[in-house]
């Protein structure tokens, strides 16, 4: 249960983070107004939750691994469920103790902080959208019961059972690939860099060979990283990019299958809610890969940065809370 209930933690913010981090693409003022709501008091916490979900994922999803392909080793599951606990403990006290030594740090200095129902209402449009695939699912289940009688056309079926045998090896190989993977992008992200130094001016950003958030802005952070090469700058691999083409595949399908796992174990004795919930992961996986491709696939140069001040502007934040960059760009 408990690995069920963190999965489906990392799966909700999975959902936000990818349709977000597109803004930075295609809406910049949006993508800010995202990142003023990570830096808020309710997703900071949010933040030390995601990271305990995401740790403790990790660590029993080896455990299941490795037990699964070496069975004889299931006779030892109660010592190791334990082990995976006590390493997610360990790794979150210096996890924690770097994350809060930032919250202490941002918060002793007066800063910009989105009011709690900005935050609230932000979130408004995710809920309509996961509102409005649910209700695709149960309509697309419904049609489709019509034609095929509301029978599970799957159950007894050899070719299922061929699937569910690529789709048990994929939770698992997909799984070990994650974990280096989420671990790396976490560290950068979350310990090294800190949520709230995405929008510092002056800060460097972790991994582009030095290059400095000159404008202070979301937008300039996440574009400067996908603009930066392998050489360097320039005609290379962009390896950022490349990196979070690998997560955005892996954990997207990985999730989604994990949560039609739960769905329909929950559903199986109807043929008709078992379908819904197969056709919502369908639903909810297309869309993540596609908006998320999407931006990964887009070229973007760095004058979306001076539409990313001015909604910095627009979000409220005072002459002093602004870059030197965005006052000049606001004034002109």
């Amino acid at each position: 249960m408990l690995h069920r209930i963190t999965g489906l933690g990392v799966l909700l913010f999975l959902i936000l983070h990818v349709i977000d981090t597109s803004w930075a693409v295609f809406y910049p003022s949006l993508y800010e107004e995202a990142i003023a709501t990570y830096q808020s008091p309710l997703f900071t916490l949010g933040e030390f939750a995601l990271i305990a979900c995401v740790i403790f994922h990790a660590y029993n999803g080896l455990r299941i691994v490795i037990f699964d392909y070496n069975p004889r080793l299931w006779k030892h599951q109660e010592r190791a469920a334990l082990i995976a606990v006590g390493l997610t403990l360990l790794t979150l006290i210096p996890s924690f103790a770097i994350m809060i030594s930032d919250v202490v740090e941002h918060y002793g200095h007066d800063p910009f902080v989105l009011s709690l129902d900005k935050v609230l209402i932000g979130q408004l449009p995710f809920a309509v959208g996961i509102a409005a695939a649910v209700v695709g699912a149960v309509l697309l289940s419904g049609l489709v019961g019509l034609i095929t009688g509301n029978e599970d056309v799957s159950d007894g079926k050899s070719t299922g059972s061929r699937v569910e045998r690529f789709w048990w090896s994929y939770m698992r190989v997909s799984g070990f690939l994650i974990v280096p993977l989420v671990f790396g992008h976490l560290a950068m992200m979350h310990l090294i860099q800190g949520v709230f130094n995405l929008t510092a001016a002056g800060h460097t950003i972790v991994g582009t060979n030095g290059l400095v958030n000159v404008s202070g802005t979301a937008v300039e952070f996440v574009l400067a990283r996908w603009n930066t090469s392998m050489a360097g700058a320039g005609q290379g691999v962009a390896i950022w990019k490349l990196y979070d083409v690998g997560l955005l595949l892996l954990v997207t399908v990985h999730g989604f299958n994990g949560l039609r796992y739960i769905l329909t174990d929950y559903t199986s004795f109807n043929p008709f809610l078992k379908r819904a919930a197969v056709y919502l992961c369908l639903i909810g996986g297309i869309i993540l890969l596609v908006v998320g491709g999407a931006a990964l696939l887009s070229s973007v140069d760095m004058s979306t940065r001076d539409l990313a001040c001015k909604a910095q502007e627009h979000l409220g934040r005072t002459a002093e809370q602004l870059s030197d960059y965005c006052r000049a760009v606001i004034g002109s």
